[in-house]
């Protein structure tokens, strides 16, 4: 299986995390059991390797970066 990092962007806060998946389901799946990221999924824009994803079903590879952007307000 895959190792890949998961990056916390903006005010989520959390330091990068090492985890094995072969999806993006696969991660999302994992985060929700972590109630200090589970509560910003839904709201969270998903990039792999800096590239926007819409889809859970995005395929992951060895290495891979998943980062979580969370919506910004800003003036």
């Amino acid at each position: 299986m895959p190792k890949i990092t998961v990056e916390f962007l903006g005010p989520i806060g959390l330091p990068p995390k090492e985890m094995e998946a072969k999806t993006l389901a696969e991660v999302a799946q994992a985060l929700q059991k972590e109630p200090e990221v589970a509560k910003w999924l839904a709201e969270c824009a998903v990039a792999v390797n800096d590239t926007l994803v819409q889809s859970l079903e995005t395929e992951l590879k060895e290495n891979d970066r998943v980062s979580l952007l969370p919506p910004v307000c800003g003036g």
